[in-house]
Parts: C-alpha cells; structure tokens; sequence
C-alpha cells in the first residue's frame, strides 16, 4: 500500500480579506473531494490572506497508481482555480 500526499501552495492575488479566501478555499476542497476520492484540507498559512496552502492524500495499491491520482488532482485544481500554483511538494510513503 503506497500513500501519496502532495502540498500546493496558490498565491491568489485578488483576495483581500480571509472571509474570501475561505470560499475559494472551501471551493477547491468541495470540488476535488466530488470528483476524486482524496482527502484534502488548508495545512498552513491560514492568516494570510493571498496565499493558499492546500494538502491532499491518497491511498493505491503501488507508486504509478499513486502518482496518476495525484497528477489527476493538480490538473484538476490548476484547471479550475484562477490563483497561480508557486509551489508543490510530493511525496510517497
């Protein structure tokens, strides 16, 4: 069993108050939990208004399944938020 867990860290330069970063943040998460099977939570940087930190882990039987899954969800995330991805960190356990 191979579990993948990928970090994406989103600077959305438009938001100007927490109250607007939780609804974006609250869209990618509701949106990539009803498409794909992950798990995904904001990690860090929660008092920071413009910058998105956001988690997400799956469980596969080997590292290719793993890693299609996580290549799946970042498509997924970079295709329907308006922020810019500045960075990601992957890693298999």
């Amino acid at each position: 069993m191979i579990i993948g867990v990928v970090k994406v860290k989103i600077h959305t330069p438009w938001v100007h108050s927490l109250k607007e970063k939780r609804m974006v943040v609250k869209s990618i998460c509701a949106k990539v939990r009803n498409k794909f099977n992950v798990s995904i939570a904001e990690v860090e940087e929660q008092d920071i208004h413009q910058i998105i930190v956001i988690a997400f882990a799956c469980i596969a039987g080997n590292s290719a399944h793993a890693d299609s899954i996580n290549d799946n969800v970042l498509n997924f995330i970079e295709s329907n938020t308006e922020g810019n991805i500045i960075n990601i960190e992957r890693e298999l356990i």
